[in-house]
């Protein structure tokens, strides 16, 4: 599908564009993806990394996955459970904004990152590359916060997870950002060790364990919680070209 940066690039701009077109909410994680990737390639470009040829592998394995499943999803066929869990809850009004992003990051770095990397650098290779996959790392966490101030432009009342829970909004920001970086190496350690059958049942359970926490960030529990999500709803822009405008 992808045998280049440049590729994948492309793809992600034929989602957007369609998503736009089609005035599909799945356009709003292909346009954080793309901005993650336009800044692994201007990396790669000014040697930020270590193996510059390496990355590339990587960032194609990694982005593979995720058009796989968006293809997937549009010939009506099933992707892995969390990614199926993340496209359904696109297709529906009342989830935020956030929570569209972070379910597409919760699939993507949380599962696909670290099949990736073993696909990428099976064996003694995956070991060198920690030092790259940690500037991946830090690539994506310097995204957080020009994210968040994206989304505070075509959602206003965001801030208000603060109030109702001072732990929630960092905590769902977080989840993706902080921990979810290291478990994906812990993983890719794991299944670097399996054989390859092993490997694929190993995939697949983390997928269900992925979807089972995804499903917590598409519909918390509490009352009060899901009515505060429903007043920052509420004021969000319903007007779905400008937000992937916006995210790109």
């Amino acid at each position: 599908m992808a045998g280049t940066i440049d590729d994948v690039i492309a793809h992600l701009t034929e989602i957007i564009d369609r998503s736009r077109r089609d005035r599909s909410r799945l356009g709003y994680f292909a346009a954080l993806y793309r901005q993650v990737t336009v800044c692994v390639k201007q990396g790669i470009a000014n040697n930020r990394f270590q193996n510059g040829e390496r990355m590339e592998r990587l960032d194609v394995a990694f982005a593979s996955r995720y058009l796989t499943a968006y293809e997937l999803y549009r010939q009506k066929l099933p992707p892995s459970e969390s990614w199926q869990l993340a496209f359904e809850t696109a297709e529906k009004w009342r989830p935020l904004i956030l929570q569209q992003l972070l379910l597409g990051m919760n699939a993507h770095i949380n599962l696909d990152l670290g099949a990736a990397a073993v696909e990428t650098c099976p064996g003694n290779h995956l070991a060198p590359l920690q030092h790259d996959f940690d500037e991946i790392n830090q690539i994506l966490a310097s995204l957080v916060l020009p994210v968040r101030q994206a989304i505070g432009g075509v959602s206003p009342c965001i801030g208000f997870l603060e109030k109702i829970d001072p732990r929630a909004d960092d905590a769902l920001i977080n989840f993706s950002m902080r921990v979810a970086r290291n478990e994906a190496w812990k993983f890719a350690l794991r299944l670097n060790s399996l054989e390859e059958q092993q490997q694929t049942a190993a995939i697949a359970l983390r997928d269900q364990e992925i979807a089972r926490f995804g499903r917590l960030v598409a519909q918390p529990p509490g009352v009060y919680f899901k009515l505060g999500l429903l007043a920052i709803r509420l004021r969000e822009s319903n007007n779905i070209p400008k937000v992937i405008d916006v995210l790109c």
